[in-house]
């Protein structure tokens, strides 16, 4: 990763309020050079400059700290090439973290990633969502996604493995909220309450992203 590469996501990451210390600099600069070497043999990314993985997988993976706390169990469903998982991995080591995609390559990709940034409490799991719930019923006290998948899907795949107090937290764009109107009466059907919407503009290349929060209705609604 280029010089200006790392000053952007520096920037772009103080703007969330996410300060990189070093060791994570160096972690992020090695990743962005895994991901570009690995990405002329296997389609991990369409994202292929310094700047824009920077802004696009780093920064935009670092708006999960808003809503993932530093110690607890974590999920991301449908990950890819590890997004959001390993960026929030790199700022909050002590996460015990699970990234699942269908894709195997992409799996193997992240694992080797997780070796070489020496990333404890990380497995990365070649598998779909849906076989989850048997190893995993009620264990997980964040479940994340990026653009994986419509909100009610996210929803039923996540539900049996978020703890009784969780979270589980889709990145959208900036037709998030109107994804959320939409699908409020499924998710009501499900017994999932929106429990917050923020929506925010990615820093510098000024795309509009949306975090929707939610968690099991209780009985007071």
């Amino acid at each position: 990763m280029n010089d200006g590469a790392r000053n952007l996501l520096v920037w772009g990451a103080e703007q969330l309020g996410v300060h990189l210390d070093p060791h994570q600099l160096g972690a992020f600069g090695r990743f962005a050079d895994e991901l570009k070497k690995w990405n002329r043999k296997i389609n991990l990314t369409a994202i292929k400059g310094d700047e824009e993985i920077a802004l696009k997988h780093f920064v935009d993976s670092l708006a999960c700290c808003r809503m993932v706390g530093a110690r607890g169990r974590l999920l991301d469903l449908g990950s890819g090439g590890g997004f959001p998982v390993i960026p929030l991995k790199i700022v909050r080591p002590h996460l015990d973290a699970v990234s699942v995609d269908a894709v195997e390559k992409k799996i193997i990709f992240q694992r080797h990633v997780g070796r070489l940034l020496g990333l404890h409490g990380f497995e990365a799991l070649h598998a779909r969502g849906e076989e989850l719930a048997g190893r995993y019923a009620g264990h997980f006290d964040w479940i994340v996604s990026r653009a994986f998948a419509d909100l009610p899907t996210f929803v039923r795949m996540a539900l049996p493995c978020l703890a009784p107090d969780g979270r589980i937290v889709a990145m959208k764009g900036k037709e998030g909220r109107a994804e959320a109107e939409t699908a409020r009466p499924a998710l009501t059907e499900l017994g999932v309450a929106i429990v917050e919407l923020q929506e925010f503009t990615l820093p510098l290349a000024g795309d509009g992203r949306s975090l929707i929060v939610l968690g099991r209705k209780t009985d007071k609604g």
